[in-house]
């Protein structure tokens, strides 16, 4: 009952703080928060959003397999935040958009327009759902399954609450939300690292020496080609990766869009875009510590990466304290990225799908049915399971990502215009010939790809819409 205490009175204060952050109830607010939003309060809340609770779970796992090869994608996450802030950032101010798919009716057409929003509202409520799991999941786990309780009844109350304190000021509240979420989850991180390098005997000193000598902590991985951990594969895969997932997804970009000028914007997209690689070597380094006190206790590390942390924080072996903070930040990370993922979705709804963006009727009902989908997304998921959760989300992403990638790049980087009407063949076609590639090329030389499916998956979308340009040009 700990861990339900704690999530009672977590969302207890986030609902306080949407009353008070949303006097007032409307579009404007809940799709723009007014463009009043101060720079520093979005960058510091995007960390939080960015990080979600795949990371909080599944990279402590990382090192059991991969080493700490993951931070040469993080590596990667750098330079494509500095690509957003500054070649799609000043785009999206110029034209003063609510939705960032906007752009492509302007440039390409409205069918070109609807894709891309339909891809997103795919891709995004896919992301969101797999992440969303991972909470549930433990819930499920290690409380509500010995009261009884149906994963369906969890799934379906977490997202209540969700819809609780998002449904009135939207994005609005989400930008001071996420800063409170950010905070709590670093420090319940910080926490539990120095629980466990005190149940290993050690100071931190120690540790972060212990840490720099175990044969878990390499990072760089520059000879084998054939291995998804190649550091080029890597860091290029980790530029695109954050191009796609955060400079074409409206959920990331919305906030970023709330603040009062593109300078300020940029500023906010640049500084927390640094701080992917120190807050994931600490997740890393919680992993490499956690995989010692496993060796230390002569346990057996678990099949299942993403159980390794589970394992010792939400069972108590680590004290009650360990399992009051692991609830609080993994309740955090997951809900940081949800609620913004639901305000996302909806926003997308009204504006790119309906067209709608004064209706707040529809907004309202809208919130209802994005909230509704998302949590028969999850039970689907559950339904499905998976191995590795993050790796799930990437590979996912890959193939719905991909059509974005291919849209906006070839509305920035060309001034052709295409057939319309194909606009959407080619979309779906693309990640299917994707899919094939891959596994004959998987089969006859044995070459598995990576990340850069996603890289791919854009080309091919690319070379598609060269391929119906008319001969008419965009002036």
């Amino acid at each position: 009952m700990i861990i339900v205490g704690t999530i009672l009175v977590y969302f207890a204060v986030l609902w306080m703080v949407s009353r008070l952050t949303t006097r007032q109830s409307n579009n404007e607010a809940f799709f723009r928060a007014e463009r009043k939003s101060p720079w520093y309060m979005v960058a510091f809340g995007m960390i939080g959003a960015s990080i979600s609770g795949v990371s909080f779970v599944s990279v402590p796992g990382m090192p059991i397999h991969i080493n700490m090869y993951y931070l040469q994608m993080c590596l990667g996450f750098i330079l494509g935040y500095f690509a957003i802030a500054f070649i799609l950032l000043p785009i999206y101010y110029k034209l003063n958009l609510t939705t960032i798919y906007t752009y492509l009716r302007k440039r390409l057409g409205i069918r070109a327009y609807k894709t891309g929003a339909s891809f997103f509202l795919l891709s995004k409520i896919t992301r969101a759902s797999i992440s969303f799991y991972v909470v549930c999941m433990l819930l499920q786990q290690f409380v509500f399954q010995s009261l009884g309780i149906p994963f369906f009844f969890t799934v379906v109350g977490m997202v209540t609450l969700i819809w609780l304190y998002t449904h009135r000021g939207g994005v609005k509240t989400l930008v001071w939300t996420d800063t409170f979420q950010t905070l709590c989850l670093f420090g319940a991180l910080t926490l539990i690292i120095m629980n466990v390098a005190d149940a290993l005997g050690m100071t931190l000193g120690e540790a972060a020496k212990a840490i720099s000598e175990s044969t878990y902590s390499q990072v760089f991985l520059f000879d084998d080609w054939f291995s998804k951990q190649n550091f080029w594969k890597q860091f290029l895969s980790g530029i695109f990766v954050v191009i796609v997932m955060t400079g074409l997804d409206q959920d990331m970009m919305q906030k970023n869009l709330t603040c009062k000028t593109l300078r300020e914007a940029q500023k906010d997209m640049c500084t927390y875009g640094f701080f992917f690689v120190p807050a994931n070597l600490l997740f890393l380094s919680l992993g490499v510590l956690l995989i010692m006190l496993t060796q230390q206790s002569e346990l057996q590390l678990p099949v299942n990466t993403d159980d390794l942390l589970p394992m010792f924080a939400a069972t108590g072996k680590l004290g009650t304290t360990v399992t009051i903070l692991f609830t609080i930040g993994i309740v955090a990370a997951c809900f940081s990225s949800a609620d913004s993922a639901l305000t996302a979705l909806t926003t997308s709804f009204c504006v790119d799908i309906q067209e709608r963006p004064h209706d707040e009727k529809l907004r309202r009902r809208a919130h209802i049915g994005i909230c509704s989908i998302f949590a028969a997304f999850i039970l689907l998921f559950h339904s499905l399971n998976s191995t590795n959760i993050i790796d799930a989300i990437y590979t996912l992403c890959s193939y719905t990502y991909g059509p974005l990638l291919g849209l906006f790049a070839f509305g920035l980087l060309t001034k052709r215009v295409p057939k319309d009407q194909l606009v959407p063949y080619i979309a779906i076609a693309s990640p299917v010939a994707c899919y094939l590639i891959n596994s004959l090329t998987t089969h006859f030389t044995g070459y598995i790809f990576g990340y850069e499916l996603l890289m791919l998956n854009g080309l091919l979308t690319f070379i598609g819409l060269w391929m119906v340009t008319s001969t008419m040009r965009l002036e």
